[in-house]
């Protein structure tokens, strides 16, 4: 699990990039935000979390699979990131912060991803 990284991890850099070619502009990993998301758009007061399916526990996915050695360790450990997350999630919303998440699997359609954050960044940009 040390080899696994945090940051600027493909997913992410694919997400950025879309982000950005639609023409917004934002700021990475705001450490004063609760669950540093990894993408922050200040102006539209959003912010997107980039899943990785496995690890956040997407579920119906064929990716959010549990290992067959170790289950219970796994089930603690990958149950504890989702209730972070929601927690997380909750806690930015009472700060007024809209909250978007893409998961890992969603990157395998592009312009389906596509659709989905212009419809969302839309919505939030029409709502101020």
């Amino acid at each position: 699990m040390s080899r696994i990284k945090g940051r600027n991890t493909g997913p992410e850099l694919q997400v950025r990039s879309l982000v950005h070619r639609l023409g917004f502009r934002f700021s990475l990993r705001r450490t004063d935000l609760p669950g540093k998301p990894d993408i922050v758009l200040p102006r539209l007061q959003t912010v997107v979390f980039v899943h990785g399916c496995f690890w956040h526990r997407h579920r119906k996915c064929r990716n959010s699979t549990i290992p067959k050695t170790r289950r219970e360790f796994w089930l603690r450990k990958l149950n504890s990131n989702v209730s972070r997350d929601r927690k997380n999630a909750v806690a930015l919303r009472a700060l007024g912060w809209h909250v978007i998440v893409v998961w890992e699997c969603e990157l395998e359609n592009e312009a389906k991803l596509r659709r989905k954050i212009i419809k969302a960044l839309k919505l939030f940009d029409a709502s101020d």
